[in-house]
């Protein structure tokens, strides 16, 4: 658990976000909000320890990480992976050949694959019809049956190839994936995952998520398939992971990590830290969207399920079932009122619930010893939609809860 720290001469810059490298594509993003919620903190912040509850991206708390501690909080491992980089202590000039070094052990694992399995070439520089480039997708997609049993090292080329990621992608993938490995008890291992997060994102032939890849059911969507397709992940991952490099360097002020449900990370933060809490709005559940960077992650060769290509143990959020939202806000703003604590909860009018009820259940547990107040901001949100409904206006709230 993190101690309670003070940092009460550090008020909290609302121009560190527009510096901090974006790393993934995300449904709910909070960076074009954060300059707001920065304010929120900043009139009620006295110098103790925040709480990301609901990490996501961790934008927040790459904002936060300079200034004060932050407790870093989100369910998905991936999300622990994007806060360890922003929050993380370094000392570059220990790895001063990082990147080249990460890269040479990445290209002999392509090598040793490319040289054992000659006949997995799948060129995509060249005029399709729609017929031949659909046979070229399938015949990747069916690696799926095909064992690998003389690779160590073959997750992303087994389950993937063909549908998010070509073959080469899914490869380079995987062959980074272990180059990661040989700084697994430095914190450097993060900014590589992180970095090889962002390139699977710019490469992948979906809307930004991995809910669903795209066929190709006509000559349109192929030519917009082929554009990812005729990408590469390894500039993407080098250019990446040099801008984090830039960007990240010493960080002594403690901070912690966690993987926690959101009740149990609550359980667990000292008393009277401030919690902003940021849970899901609607009724899909993000490790749908997100399962591939949680198997990057894990790397656990999971038994994947539908066309999606998804874990089996995906985690569903009571903010996402309308049988279970009301008691969701319960448990969490009586956990909160229980540790004396401050409190800003993001929400939408787009939400599994509505701001008169949020605010009905802030009112009768928090009682009159607290202070509630709502901000509404006009918003875009991204709906990650290829084509019609990419984004929406809708009002974001930010509910301030204080002890009188």
């Amino acid at each position: 658990m993190i101690e309670a720290e003070n940092h009460t001469n550090n008020r909290i810059s609302i121009e560190e976000p527009f510096q901090i490298p974006h790393i993934i594509k995300y449904m709910g993003s909070k960076r074009d909000l954060i300059k707001e919620i920065l304010e929120t903190i900043n009139e009620i912040h006295d110098g103790e320890s925040i709480c990301d509850l609901f990490g996501g991206t961790n934008i927040l708390s790459g904002a936060l990480g300079k200034f004060v501690s932050v407790y870093a909080n989100d369910i998905q491992e991936y999300s622990s992976v994007l806060a360890k980089t922003y929050l993380g202590n370094y000392e570059w000039n220990n790895y001063k050949n990082i990147v080249e070094d990460v890269v040479l052990q990445a290209q002999n694992h392509v090598n040793s694959i490319q040289n054992r399995y000659p006949n997995l070439q799948f060129d995509y520089n060249q005029n399709f019809s729609l017929n031949e480039f659909n046979a070229i997708e399938q015949q990747q997609q069916e690696l799926i049956y095909n064992e690998f049993n003389d690779v160590e090292h073959h997750l992303f080329i087994k389950n993937y190839s063909g549908t998010y990621w070509s073959f080469e992608q899914c490869l380079w993938i995987d062959a980074l994936r272990i180059s990661a490995n040989s700084y697994s008890q430095s914190p450097v291992y993060y900014p590589i995952l992180a970095s090889l997060m962002h390139a699977m994102a710019y490469n992948a032939q979906s809307t930004g998520h991995y809910a669903q890849y795209r066929d190709a059911n006509n000559l349109a969507s192929m030519n917009d398939i082929l554009i990812y397709r005729r990408k590469e992940i390894l500039p993407y991952f080098k250019k990446k992971f040099e801008e984090l490099i830039q960007f990240t360097g010493k960080n002594n002020i403690k901070h912690e990590v966690t993987t926690l449900d959101y009740r149990d990370c609550i359980d667990q933060i000292p008393s009277k830290t401030l919690v902003y809490a940021d849970p899901p709005y609607v009724f899909v559940h993000y490790s749908r969207f997100y399962h591939a960077l949680e198997t990057l992650v894990k790397y656990d060769y999971p038994k994947v399920e539908y066309k999606g290509r998804y874990r089996n143990d995906r985690h569903q959020s009571p903010f996402c079932k309308k049988t279970e939202v009301v008691g969701a806000f319960r448990e969490m703003f009586e956990k909160i009122k229980a540790k004396s604590s401050k409190l800003i909860l993001s929400y939408s009018n787009s939400g599994m619930i509505s701001l008169e009820r949020i605010l009905e259940l802030a009112q009768n547990i928090f009682g009159d010893n607290y202070d509630i107040n709502v901000k509404a901001i006009d918003y875009i949100h991204s709906t990650m939609g290829r084509s019609e409904d990419k984004s929406r206006t809708v009002k974001e709230y930010l509910i301030v809860v204080k002890p009188v």
